[in-house]
């Protein structure tokens, strides 16, 4: 998982991952539809975070390797005994060596998106397949929108309230063709995502820069964002949900 500045300021702790976005793996299984992996072919995992969805891939008899920019999520990814590279997403060296390349929610973190897609179309072999799921156009616009305010109040800097590539289809599939890959389907689905842990735990996992930069207020700014997204985002049990709405595809290098 990586991205150009600001997003290149995150960071992942894979014992905070697990606890608390485990739903990113357990969610996957539509877009793992897609992929339909076969025993035998050579899968590559591009931001396989702590490789759970990973380690599923390779049960299938596909031979798969993941990579991800973190080295923590990388560690926790190889204790499953798994096959797994340190990489930047956006500077992959890999040379028509897999049958797919397959990505789950880690796209949207890497903000040069030529730069990843002429990677993808390197490390595939002639005719492989491209399958994908990540955040699309209006992903988490309500979190977005209170950060942004949020930070507009306070000074801060809004840039670290939404620092992800978020495209439509037509700007996406226009990308994949300018890089030789013929688009099968794609779409974007709107997805209400139930937060078991709740909105601070998300907040606390995917927007860490935002709230380093209040110190000490750190918490009391948190309390705010979650007062501004409690009647979108909140049932009157106290269930949070994300307003998720994630981009699949499938392409093919033609």
């Amino acid at each position: 998982m990586t991205g150009a500045s600001p997003a290149d300021w995150q960071s992942w702790s894979a014992e905070q991952y697990g606890t608390h976005a485990r739903f990113v793996a357990d969610l996957a299984g539509e877009i793992v539809s897609w992929l339909a992996p076969r025993p035998g072919e050579r899968i590559l995992d591009l931001g396989c975070g702590d490789g759970a969805l990973t380690e599923q891939l390779a049960a299938t008899g596909a031979e798969v390797v993941g990579v991800d920019a973190s080295e923590d999520l990388a560690r926790a990814a190889r204790a499953r005994g798994l096959d797994i590279r340190v990489r930047d997403g956006e500077a992959l060296d890999f040379e028509a060596e897999f049958d797919a390349v397959f990505s789950n929610a880690a796209l949207h973190w890497m903000t040069r998106p030529e730069k990843v897609v002429a990677g993808i179309r390197r490390a595939l072999k002639p005719g492989g397949r491209f399958v994908a799921e990540f955040g699309g156009h209006g992903n988490v616009a309500a979190i977005a929108t209170a950060l942004r305010a949020t930070a507009r109040t306070r000074g801060g800097d809004q840039g670290l309230a939404s620092p992800w590539y978020f495209p439509s289809t037509e700007d996406y599939g226009t990308l994949l063709g300018e890089h030789g890959f013929s688009v099968r389907r794609i779409g974007l689905y709107p997805r209400q995502t139930p937060l078991k842990s709740g909105m601070a735990a998300w907040l606390a996992v995917f927007r860490e820069p935002f709230f380093a930069q209040y110190g000490e207020e750190r918490t009391v700014v948190a309390a705010e964002v979650e007062d501004l997204l409690r009647p979108a985002l909140c049932d009157a049990h106290g269930n949070w949900m994300a307003d998720y709405v994630r981009l699949r595809v499938e392409a093919v290098l033609a």
